[in-house]
């Protein structure tokens, strides 16, 4: 039994080091509501101008 929680600890441990390592965000306080929850800002839709096509020549 104690095997198994070892091993747990363990994998849990190596899984938190590779997320950290590799820069994942990594936020351990649960859920966020109201004024502590992050929204990202929406994109800007990028509108390029329009441009007429060249008439065809026949």
């Amino acid at each position: 039994m104690w095997k198994i929680f070892l091993a747990f600890v363990a994998f849990a441990a190596l899984g938190l080091f590779i997320m950290k390592k590799s820069g994942a965000d990594i936020d351990m306080g649960g859920e966020k509501h109201g004024a502590d929850a992050v929204h990202a800002a929406p994109a800007p839709a990028a509108s390029a101008p329009a441009i007429p096509a060249p008439a065809a020549s026949k």
